[in-house]
């Protein structure tokens, strides 16, 4: 992965190698501004000019993962048509992990708590239809997905020299798939409907055969119930299924087909029936992206989800969120795609409600009112060197603080409990955001071995690098 880099008054330059980077470390000529994602600042000269390349930042916007990619531009001639192509190499790849679902669970139990409320104390007079919300609003759990993506666009535009930002516009037509017969068969059969449809099965029978679990192998639309027997084209009534299972079964009613698999029936007609909720969530937030990308200055590109599955099928890329998000817009040619991807979870930065409640709203527990106890909180990347006892040795993680001093240390597959805060010390503050293990290019990870143990955890907090970390890092 590339490495971010900024001169001394914290302006942006070009990202380097993992290699440049380490050696401007060693030689003292820069200093780690931040770990994860890793940022280097030079601190032996200020840059007033350099070479800039063009860099662009690509989206593909999903209901539970966002998908971005840091590619430098190129431009090639056609040999054919003589027309210039532009073509991507790619820098960097995140996967944004939304928490929608968490806000819509929180904001339920809150709504329980008050309710709970208005029962126990005295009775006050019901108020509703009092809240005007303005145009264009969005649920919080919906604006979370927005917010959160336009976020990590400003952090990548803050460390490099962006130029341009390419999303993809995606597009489902509910009522389609719901019922495609509600409209001419003109409509039916159209590409980009059809081609939505196959892509909203495809993710949502796994890409496997609904039959066999038969992956990799060219997959069929199949009807669960089929037409001859009066089935129709709702979504619902479709599923995917190999070439053999999809002959084999023909029109026969799928309870007679999977009668020796009556597990597998159940699955399928349950899995039939779940609701388009991820749908309706993209849906509800694609216009609201797109007019927070344009309101950063930057030329936005828009492209079709049609076009991002052209190139990527055309280039032989395999499928993943961060991948496809390379494959938006106009591509003629991606160069050294094969880059681990930074998995970004939305993990928040901790609640002010100080009481913990059952499920119908009424007390169970109570938070201490204080979030940082010896200069830690729960999020904190810390590293703590234990001189002696059962917990000897140095253990990287985020910390889980209690207001005994005692802390808990998430390493690397295990959880360290019991760790005084006195041989704790900070190397990243919580900013909201959880990081997943990152593999390394081969040829190339000399990065720094206390980086190495940082970057070796299943979720680490990210946040603004102190001394203390600084020093420890670019030792």
């Amino acid at each position: 992965m590339a490495v971010f880099v900024l001169d001394r008054s914290g302006k942006a330059l070009m990202p380097c190698s993992e290699k440049r980077a380490r050696l401007l470390l060693v030689r003292g000529r820069a200093r780690v501004h931040r770990v994860v994602p890793f940022v280097i600042r030079l601190v032996d000269r200020r840059v007033e000019s350099s070479a800039m390349q063009p860099l662009r930042i690509k989206l593909d916007p999903g209901s539970k993962s966002t998908g971005l990619a840091l590619v430098r531009d190129t431009d090639s001639v056609d040999a054919t048509t003589r027309a210039i192509q532009r073509g991507a190499v790619v820098l960097n790849l995140f996967e944004l992990v939304h928490r929608g679902r968490q806000i819509s669970g929180a904001l339920a139990a809150r709504r329980a708590m008050r309710r709970r409320r208005r029962g126990t104390l005295r009775y006050r007079a019901p108020r509703f239809l009092n809240r005007n919300r303005p145009a264009g609003w969005l649920a919080p759990s919906l604006q979370h997905r927005v917010d959160t993506s336009l976020a990590w666009v400003k952090r990548l535009m803050r460390w490099t020299p962006v130029l341009a930002v390419s999303s993809e516009l995606v597009r489902f037509d509910m009522q389609a798939l719901e019922n495609p017969e509600i409209s001419g068969i003109e409509y039916q059969q159209g590409t980009l409907t059809g081609y939505e449809v196959r892509e909203y099965l495809l993710a949502k029978w796994g890409r496997k055969c609904a039959y066999c679990d038969a992956g990799q192998v060219p997959l069929q639309v199949e009807h669960i119930h089929s037409r001859a027997r009066g089935g129709t084209n709702r979504v619902s009534n479709l599923t995917l299924a190999c070439a053999p299972c999809n002959t084999t079964k023909g029109t026969l009613p799928i309870a007679v087909f999977l009668a020796a698999d009556p597990k597998r029936l159940a699955a399928i007609l349950a899995q039939a029936k779940r609701l388009l909720k991820d749908a309706a969530a993209v849906n509800a937030t694609r216009w609201a992206l797109v007019q927070a990308l344009k309101e950063t200055g930057l030329p936005t590109e828009l492209a079709s989800g049609g076009r991002t599955k052209f190139n990527r099928t055309r280039l032989g890329i395999p499928k993943s969120h961060a991948l496809d998000a390379v494959c938006v817009g106009e591509v003629a040619a991606v160069h050294a795609w094969q880059k681990p991807t930074l998995t970004v979870k939305c993990t928040g930065r901790g609640s002010y409600q100080r009481t913990r409640l059952d499920k119908y709203g009424f007390p169970r527990g109570y938070l201490t009112r204080s979030r940082r106890v010896h200069g830690f909180q729960t999020g904190d990347l810390v590293r703590a060197d234990v001189p002696s006892g059962k917990k000897t040795g140095t253990h990287v993680g985020r910390v889980a603080v209690r207001a005994t001093g005692s802390f808990n240390i998430q390493c690397a597959g295990e959880v360290v409990q019991g760790i005084a805060h006195r041989h704790c010390r900070l190397v990243q503050r919580s900013d909201g955001y959880g990081y997943s293990r990152i593999a390394l290019p081969k040829g190339d990870a000399r990065v720094g071995t206390a980086l190495l143990s940082a970057l070796s955890l299943p979720a680490v907090n990210d946040g603004v690098s102190r001394a203390t970390g600084c020093s420890a890092f670019s030792r």
